[in-house]
């Protein structure tokens, strides 16, 4: 055996000239006959690189090989499986000959196999592989020849959302390697709806697609295919005039109808473009995490008003994903974000409306805090997310703050068992580098009675935030978002508001006298509330109340407009939030900010 891959390697170091004069093409030929692909796959973190391909006669062969390797050796492995193949017929049609019989006995030999560079060259045999299967190249195993696809682009995975609503956008999952999302060509089809009302065609092979108009990554279904499922083929594509092969995926289900009018339609009347390179709009919005929307007490105390449908995941995710892409918005900070909600349909669908996404995950939660910025304003610069239980403990900031709640030690228990987290981002502006923000979300603590708890973690967090926007980051604004589960008369949003919270203050005591701390904090910021101080960003049957502000930095902002809030009459078609019409028990927030 040997011996034989020897002498096919001794016949592979000829010239492609003799190469021609023995019978075979060398790669300036090839471009006249069509090839065949040999698909290459290699990764710099990776210690080895794939090489897929078709033989002559059928058999697909994949083969991983050491990206350090020499090309030689990957030559003479792939020459002894391309004559494995015609080994093995041999072998059969020895059985079916007559013993002796000489045509039986000839030996296959191993195919010739080269690499030629783009220009023709032959590829010297020392080369490591993962210099030498570049892109463009021709592998020649005997007469037959491949073009040598070097990392094409492919689809990893490609899924539609399980539930479909006619008028509201369909966001495809695209997962893609040597690819981008917004490269792919997408081709949406619908069902054909039969003539006598069956779901097939008449020849029973499964459903006929008719294609859909429009060819975008964002399909928004009809009133018309209520009833009807739909299929998405797409092409994944680099942006370099490179596709690989498509993928198709057919929605589990029918388009259902939509809930008609929704609390957000007047909103998006006021926000159908994004605003100019000197604004921004910015968001908050607590969703209301699926983990506490899905429970018995949700559905019973909580929310009995609400139709059961209405409280689903998919359901309220189709309400989510259309009022949030119509914002048109260059920040959203998000609480109560379910990690799989934020993966697998927050991300696609923002992503393709330009929006690229952060998350921070509560420590012992599945839900947290997710904040996303306008690819085309703003490039990331910095993360610097914080569990305040844990910058309260370690961090050497709050060591003052630390050394005043160790003297009220049943409080610094319950501080320290909150898994309460910040998220702070540093953005730049795309066109303007010297313009920077620093963007903050939180949810502070929810109990009524946690007032004390929460002005601890609103020190943190502030304490946290000066260290970013004065120290590391010197003079950049700060727009800080969240749901900070304090009304306009609590000390929290004193706090934040003049800066300052006297020792006395009632929200010390809020927990009751065993539980009292008393000290005075302050912070160096001018922030305002952007939006004001509506009568209720929260409304549930048993409360309504304002909880969620944007803070912004007035020394270096100011407010351009605020979105109105949806109509006390909106709020309560179906009594209170959430309803089949607004997914979350919170009202967005959303003002458009400009620099001064």
């Amino acid at each position: 055996m040997w011996r034989r891959l020897r002498s096919a390697l001794r016949r592979l170091r000829r010239s492609p000239a003799a190469l021609l004069a023995g019978g075979g093409r060398p790669p300036a030929a090839a471009a006249a006959a069509a090839m065949e692909r040999a698909v290459v796959r290699c990764v710099p973190s990776e210690p080895k690189l794939s090489l897929r391909f078709v033989l002559p006669d059928g058999s697909a062969r994949h083969m991983q090989r050491d990206q350090a390797e020499p090309l030689g050796r990957a030559l003479a492995r792939i020459a002894t499986n391309a004559a494995k193949g015609p080994a093995k017929a041999a072998k059969k049609s020895k059985k079916a000959r007559a013993e002796g019989s000489p045509a039986g006995e000839a030996a296959v030999a191993a195919p010739a196999v080269r690499l030629f560079s783009r220009d023709g060259e032959a590829v010297a045999e020392e080369v490591p592989n993962a210099a030498a299967w570049q892109d463009g190249a021709v592998l020649q195993i005997g007469e037959a020849q491949y073009r040598v696809e070097r990392n094409p682009p492919a689809l990893t995975e490609l899924r539609l959302p399980r539930s479909l609503l006619a008028g509201f956008p369909v966001c495809p999952k695209v997962s893609a390697e040597f690819a981008a999302p917004q490269h792919c060509l997408f081709r949406w089809y619908r069902e054909q709806r039969p003539a006598g009302g069956g779901g097939e065609t008449a020849g029973g092979d499964g459903p006929a697609w008719v294609e859909a108009p429009g060819g975008e990554r964002v399909f928004t279904p009809s009133n018309a295919m209520v009833g009807l499922r739909l299929k998405l083929r797409c092409t994944p594509g680099d942006g370099a005039q490179r596709y690989g092969p498509p993928r198709e995926v057919e929605s589990s289900g029918p388009v259902e109808a939509g809930p008609g009018a929704c609390t957000f339609d007047s909103r998006h009347l006021y926000t159908k473009k994004v605003c100019g390179q000197g604004s921004i709009r910015a968001v908050s919005y607590n969703i209301l995490a699926d983990t506490y929307a899905q429970t018995e007490f949700s559905r019973t105390v909580l929310y009995p008003y609400c139709a059961p449908y209405a409280l689903e995941l998919d359901y309220r995710q189709n309400l989510l994903k259309k009022e949030l892409a119509g914002y048109s918005a260059d920040l959203i900070c998000l609480q109560e974000v379910d990690k799989s909600v934020f993966v697998d349909s927050l991300v696609p669908a923002l992503d393709a409306f330009g929006l690229e996404g952060l998350f921070k995950i509560k420590e012992k939660q599945h839900e947290g805090l997710a904040t996303f910025y306008r690819r085309d304003k703003f490039s990331l610069l910095s993360r610097h997310d914080i569990a305040f239980s844990e910058a309260l403990l370690s961090d050497p900031l709050h060591k003052e703050l630390r050394d005043k709640l160790a003297q009220y030690p049943l409080v610094q228990e319950k501080v320290l068992q909150r898994s309460s987290v910040l998220q702070v981002s540093v953005l730049q502006s795309a066109t303007d580098p010297s313009r920077k923000v620093c963007v903050a979300n939180t949810h502070l603590y929810w109990h009524p009675k946690g007032g004390n708890i929460r002005l601890i973690q609103i020190a943190v967090a502030l304490s946290h935030i000066k260290h970013i926007a004065c120290d590391l980051y010197p003079s950049i604004p700060v727009i800080f978002c969240g749901d900070f589960n304090s009304t306009p008369s609590s000390g929290t949003y004193s706090f934040i508001n003049s800066g300052v919270i006297a020792e006395d203050h009632e929200d010390w005591v809020s927990s009751g006298e065993e539980e009292r701390c008393n000290m005075p904090l302050s912070h160096p910021f001018k922030l305002l509330s952007a939006c004001g101080e509506p009568a209720y960003t929260n409304y549930v049957g048993g409360f309504h109340g304002c909880l969620d502000y944007i803070f912004i930095d007035k020394n270096a902002l100011e407010v351009e407009q605020v979105i109105p809030l949806p109509s006390h009459e909106e709020v309560t078609t179906h009594q209170a939030l959430p309803s089949v019409s607004h997914p979350s028990d919170h009202i967005a927030l959303i003002c458009d900010l400009k620099w001064k």
